[in-house]
């Protein structure tokens, strides 16, 4: 069995969907209350079981493996000091790096096979180099955020922890996701607040008005946009292909999506939307024109994404009005 922490979040359920789709038998953690997710409902029994487990506790992680023969795992949980605030400083880090030190104590008590940890396509900031980024680009050793400041710290721990404890460790700098289960707002990028105010004013018979200046929209501003069914299923792919020639992959479409071509495609899949955005391009604007290389996952897994902009909306959207919109 593959134990997904943070599994019934937004990508874990749809990792957890992808590997059970591959014939894999899954435990999801969850700090949290577990309820589990439309898309896992149904599954045979033994084929899902979900557990609650705070990783700071190592020994309810453990524990664990105690009850399920666990082979891999997919650490996606957030386990870190944010949003800021939310944390005393100290006890906040602390939390973090307990949390990530437990989940490689577990892997080398259970001797699991392969071990992915979720980084972000935020680690890329600061690289003054044109885009598509390949994993083997130099990073800067700052970082602007709280999340891609602790996805470097953990990518810098588990390569030492690799070196030094013999498990396969693979990093998933997982690019910008979106769709169902995700959140309607995003600081990051357009596209959810969008496809959310579209489908809301079509419903509420007003039209949503993403050129005030709280959108910050710009038709040509864009970054790497990848569908989370398509990410759930690459994530799957790296955790069970058969061998991997490299200890870090970019987890994304491999293409800049543009706010117009998504514009472009909100109208297509809801007629009538009223979705106008700034035309040109904003050049100071964080993250434009990203997107990432994923030349390896394709050769080392032969992942392609099923879904493009319009696909992808056009079931988000189907989804929204199926009584999921918030």
């Amino acid at each position: 069995m593959i134990l997904i922490t943070g599994g019934l979040g937004f990508i874990g359920t749809h990792t957890a969907r992808a590997l059970l789709d591959l014939g894999e038998s899954v435990v999801l953690v969850q700090r949290r209350a577990p309820e589990v997710p439309a898309p896992l409902a149904g599954e045979a029994e033994g084929r899902l079981v979900v557990e609650r487990a705070d990783l700071t506790d190592r020994a309810a992680l453990l524990a664990l493996g105690d009850r399920h023969k666990i082979t891999g795992i997919v650490h996606l949980a957030g386990s870190m000091p944010w949003p800021v605030g939310a944390h005393e400083p100290v006890e906040g880090v602390e939390k973090s790096v307990a949390s990530l030190l437990n989940v490689f104590h577990a892997a080398t008590e259970w001797q699991v096979s392969r071990l992915g940890l979720a980084s972000t396509i935020g680690v890329y900031g600061g690289v003054e180099a044109p885009s598509p980024l390949a994993e083997d680009l130099p990073l800067t050793m700052s970082a602007g955020h709280p999340i891609p400041t602790f996805k470097k710290i953990g990518e810098l721990m588990a390569g030492h922890l690799a070196e030094t404890s013999g498990l396969e460790v693979v990093n998933l700098r997982i690019g910008a996701i979106w769709g169902p289960l995700g959140h309607a707002r995003s600081p990051f990028f357009l596209l959810p607040q969008l496809v959310h105010a579209a489908v809301q004013g079509a419903v509420q018979g007003a039209a949503p008005d993403p050129t005030s200046p709280a959108w910050g929209a710009h038709a040509g501003d864009g970054g790497d946009l990848c569908y989370v069914k398509d990410c759930g299923r690459a994530i799957a792919l790296l955790q069970t292909a058969e061998r991997l020639r490299h200890r870090t992959y970019n987890v994304a479409t491999g293409r800049m999506t543009t706010n117009g071509e998504v514009a472009a495609a909100i109208r297509r899949a809801v007629p009538g939307a009223d979705v106008e955005l700034r035309e040109g391009r904003d050049p100071a604007g964080p993250g434009r024109d990203l997107c990432l290389d994923v030349t390896r996952l394709r050769e080392d897994t032969g992942f392609e994404p099923a879904y493009d902009t319009g696909s992808g909306i056009a079931d988000y959207v189907s989804w929204l009005r199926a009584g999921n919109a918030r």
